[in-house]
C-alpha cells in the first residue's frame, strides 16, 4: 500500500514537473513570436505562434492586456498576407473573448485587405474604439496609471480616424489602424520594463 501511494506521489509530481515546462514552453513561444512581430519578421512569427496554439489553444499572455495567442498568431499571418489564415486566426480568438480589442482590430485590418470594404471599416474601427476605451482605463489606475501612452500617441491615432467620420481613405485608415495595434503590443512591454525598473529603484531606496 505504501508503495502504491508512493509511486501515485511520485507521478503526481512528474505531472506537475511537466505541466509546468510546457507552460513554460508555450510562454516562450509566444514572446518569441511577439519580439519576431515587433522586429519586422512575421514568417519567423508564424512558426512560433502555431507552435504556441498547438500546444496550448487557450493560453492567455499574463500582463496587463492579457492577449490570445490566436490574436498574435492571426496577426502574424495578416502581415505575411495570408488573410484567410489570418481571419480564421482572429475569429477563434474572438469566439474564446469577444471583448479582445487588438483580435477585432486585426480582424476588420483583414476584411479590409481581403476588399470586404464595409464590414472591414466597421470592425477596424469597433476595435480602435475600444482599445482607445481600455487604454484610457489603464491610464485611470493610481499606480501604474502614468506608464500608458504618456505621449498620447495612440490616442491621437485613434481619435483622428474616429473624427473623420468613416471619411478617411481605406489606404490610411489601414495606416493608422496597423500603427495602433502595433504601438499597443509594444507599449505592453515598455510598461512591465518601466514598472519593473521603478519596483528596483523604490527598493533601492529603502
Amino acid at each position: 500500500m505504501k508503495r502504491t501511494m508512493l509511486s501515485l506521489s511520485v507521478a503526481l509530481w512528474m505531472l506537475i514537473i511537466i505541466s509546468g515546462c510546457a507552460s513554460l514552453q508555450v510562454a516562450n513561444e509566444v514572446q518569441l513570436g511577439r519580439n519576431a512581430l515587433q522586429t519586422g519578421q512575421p514568417q519567423a512569427a508564424v512558426g512560433y505562434l502555431r507552435r504556441a496554439a498547438e500546444l496550448d489553444p487557450n493560453y492567455k499572455t499574463p500582463y496587463s492586456i492579457r492577449e490570445s495567442v490566436w490574436t498574435y498568431l492571426g496577426r502574424a499571418y495578416y502581415e505575411v498576407g495570408n488573410f484567410p489564415e489570418a481571419r480564421r486566426a482572429l475569429e477563434k480568438a474572438l469566439s474564446d473573448d469577444n471583448d479582445d480589442p487588438l483580435a477585432r482590430l486585426y480582424l476588420g485590418l483583414t476584411l479590409l485587405r481581403s476588399s470586404d470594404e464595409q464590414k472591414g471599416r466597421r470592425e477596424t474601427e469597433i476595435g480602435l474604439r475600444e482599445i482607445d476605451n481600455l487604454v484610457n482605463r489603464l491610464t485611470s489606475i493610481p499606480s501604474n496609471g502614468i506608464y500608458w501612452d504618456p505621449t498620447w500617441q495612440i490616442r491621437s491615432d485613434i481619435q483622428r480616424v474616429l473624427n473623420a467620420n468613416g471619411m478617411l481613405e481605406s489606404s490610411e485608415l489601414i495606416t493608422l489602424a496597423e500603427r495602433v495595434g502595433s504601438q499597443l503590443d509594444e507599449e505592453i512591454d515598455t510598461v512591465r520594463r518601466v514598472e519593473a525598473r521603478d519596483k528596483y529603484n523604490r527598493g533601492g531606496d529603502m
